[in-house]
């Protein structure tokens, strides 16, 4: 009877003592995947048009240039899956007609996921159309469209993307414009299976970006210019597919797992509605001729 009683003790022990090794071994990875800050220099690479863009400010400031040669794009070296992507941005004054700034999170292949903003130029005095989207698993089809409640030129702006396992929420100063949900569990997509990058670029679409392409780029506008500051990645780093559940786990580590990021506080689901209200301009939730009344099935379903 004792040796059975002291067996059972041994084997008692032995599984907390697994089991607090294992909390550690989360714990500690977390830890050292949450980054506070990030830096231009030491943190992205210019993966295009590197003599159109430079890096200033001890690298806290990187400018994108966009001329009849080329365009500039940037992207970080690491990959993360959820946390929170901060990055100010100031636009490409004047006439911009034809330009794209774009700034989004992306994995990599014909099944990718993606988050996006992308900010379509327009002819001067004309307001800047802010377009959203999210692809997973290669499928995308799901753009929202704001115009912005303030002059995205004249200095510099905060545009966050938020996303844990429960949604994405895309914020501009702090205030929710869009929010994506999980319904993974009901075979709808969501992104919680790969570690996307971070982009941002400046690109000639002047055969779609402005009133559908009919307003090209004038040239004798340019060199356009974007500036970038202050990027951000208090987030996740991607280790691979043992990540997917590294980043998931519910600790302190991994702060957008508390149940505050859950669901938007009322005050930021007021804000939310009235962004979505006053200057929203597109969505395809509601474009039912363009998917012929068969719409995705989360625009059925509570966002927010």
């Amino acid at each position: 009877m004792t040796k059975s009683i002291l067996k059972l003790d041994i084997e008692a022990m032995a599984r907390a003592i697994h089991a607090l090794v294992a909390i550690i071994f989360i714990s500690a990875i977390s830890f050292q995947s949450c980054l506070v800050s990030a830096n231009f220099y030491t943190d992205t690479y210019f993966n295009w048009g590197a003599k159109h863009s430079y890096i200033f400010g001890n690298g806290e400031d990187l400018n994108l240039v966009l001329d009849g040669v080329s365009g500039s794009g940037v992207q970080s070296h690491k990959a993360y899956l959820f946390g929170s992507i901060e990055l100010l941005i100031k636009l490409v004054p004047g006439n911009s007609a034809g330009t794209v700034t774009a700034y989004y999170l992306s994995s990599t292949g014909d099944y990718h996921d993606e988050i996006d903003f992308e900010f379509l130029g327009n002819s001067t005095g004309e307001p800047y159309t802010m377009h959203t989207n999210i692809f997973t698993q290669g499928k995308g089809n799901r753009e929202q469209q704001f115009k912005l409640w303030f002059d995205p030129t004249a200095d510099f702006h905060n545009y966050t993307i938020h996303w844990n396992p429960n949604a994405v929420v895309w914020y501009v100063d702090s205030i929710p414009i869009r929010v994506y949900r999980n319904y993974k569990s009901e075979g709808i997509g969501f992104p919680n299976q790969q570690g996307m990058q971070v982009y941002s670029s400046l690109w000639n679409a002047d055969n779609w970006a402005t009133r559908g392409g009919l307003v090209k780029i004038d040239w004798s506008c340019a060199p356009f210019r974007a500036g970038l500051r202050k990027f951000n990645a208090r987030a996740c780093k991607w280790n691979g597919p043992v990540s997917i559940y590294q980043c998931a786990y519910p600790n302190k580590a991994n702060w957008w797992t508390s149940p505050v990021y859950k669901q938007l506080s009322w005050d930021q689901q007021g804000k939310l509605k009235w962004v979505r209200d006053n200057y929203m301009i597109y969505n395809y939730c509601t474009d039912y001729e363009r998917f012929n009344w068969q719409m995705a099935p989360e625009c059925s379903k509570p966002q927010y």
